[in-house]
């Protein structure tokens, strides 16, 4: 099985409410789709979104990004050698995440449909059904309640509450929420970078006080402040987890060797793919630091091979946060991962598992025909 050519795809699908956080507003899902084509027919599917504020990445630098420095290197080359294959993707450029992670994904769908096997048995197996929580996006104080409780009734168990806009109306967020669903589910908070230091340690430690407990809180301050990042771990009984701090494998090493997080919130857009997701999972297992699976605002098509890697590596992935899809109006996708609300299943089908995607928009290839 050998790469014949690489084509795009666009994907848009409407949200059931906007995404509000800290950095940003979307109302719809919109995936660059790379679809891997081979010599005998099979076709490779991955997916990246467009996160110019976390990632750098647009819908036209990934296509150019593949277009131009990865493609060329990828045609006539055996999906057996993965490999060669990845580390030829990781080697083509600098940055550019989202763009090597939607090759890498369609690569890795390959490399299971060419051993007739889901991929999250070639990964190293496991349990094929995971849980994730559910994002509720920063709105008025009673929208958020009525959010989080409706996201109960649905059998969510787990909250990731968006805050980081204003200091005093995210603490009385926080404690609205925790009040209403007490005991139903647990609260996970993300500031997405909205904090200073200082105010991350006043807010946790004033929801302490009023006993408020949280599973987690995520990346409280900027991505490039580890010593803020230390400093609020150091000083609150709420564990920290650290999200855009962390891409890849040398700031894992950096974060680890400073006691900067207790957590890491391993994403594939952000690692560049599979490959290096692997490589920063096991770093964290060798320190025994606990890790969450998370994604961008995406289709299921990226979020399914995140779940793929979840139940590879559960031992070190102990919380999920995939929850792209429902927060979708549909599943555009057929075949593979199934989405039901709060409860994830992976089918036995070779690779990805998908059949068909439907409202997909063909674009332009990014080989030679």
């Amino acid at each position: 099985m050998k790469i014949r050519d690489i084509r795009f795809g666009m994907l848009r699908v409407p949200l059931k409410t906007p995404f509000k956080t800290a950095l940003r507003t979307v109302e719809q899902v919109e995936d660059v789709v790379v679809m891997v084509h081979t010599d005998t027919g099979h076709v490779g599917y991955g997916s990246a979104p467009a996160t110019a504020v976390i990632t750098g990445d647009t819908h036209g630098s990934i296509m150019e990004a593949v277009r131009h420095y990865i493609a060329p290197r990828l045609v006539g080359l055996e999906i057996a050698n993965l490999s060669r294959i990845t580390h030829l993707i990781q080697g083509a450029m600098e940055k550019n995440t989202s763009a090597k992670a939607a090759v890498e994904i369609a690569v890795h769908d390959l490399w299971g449909q060419l051993y007739g096997a889901p991929l999250y048995k070639l990964l190293g197996g496991g349990d094929p059904v995971i849980t994730t929580d559910i994002t509720i996006s920063v709105d008025y104080i009673d929208k958020m309640v009525a959010d989080s409780l409706a996201a109960v009734d649905r059998g969510f168990e787990s909250l990731k509450i968006k805050v980081g806009k204003d200091i005093g109306l995210d603490i009385e967020r926080t404690k609205a929420i925790h009040a209403a669903v007490e005991g139903r589910a647990l609260l996970r908070l993300d500031a997405n970078q909205g904090w200073t230091a200082k105010q991350a340690v006043f807010a946790l430690q004033t929801l302490e006080d009023a006993g408020v407990k949280l599973e987690l809180v995520e990346q409280p301050v900027k991505a490039h402040d580890l010593a803020g990042l230390r400093y609020v771990t150091e000083r609150v009984h709420t564990p920290v987890m650290a999200d855009e701090s962390v891409f890849g494998p040398r700031e894992v090493i950096e974060l680890i060797r400073m006691r900067a997080a207790d957590i890491v919130n391993i994403k594939l857009m952000k690692t560049g793919g599979i490959s290096n997701a692997v490589r920063l999972a096991d770093i964290c297992g060798m320190h025994g630091v606990d890790c969450m699976i998370g994604c961008m605002l995406e289709s299921s098509i990226g979020v399914a091979a995140a779940v793929h890697l979840a139940v590879a590596k559960s031992d070190v992935i102990s919380k999920v946060d995939l929850d792209g899809p429902s927060l979708c109006r549909h599943d555009p996708v057929a075949g593979g991962v199934l989405f039901n609300e709060s409860e994830i299943t992976i089918t036995d089908a070779p690779g990805l598992g998908i059949r068909a995607i439907d409202g997909l928009m063909p674009l332009a290839l990014a080989t030679p025909a």
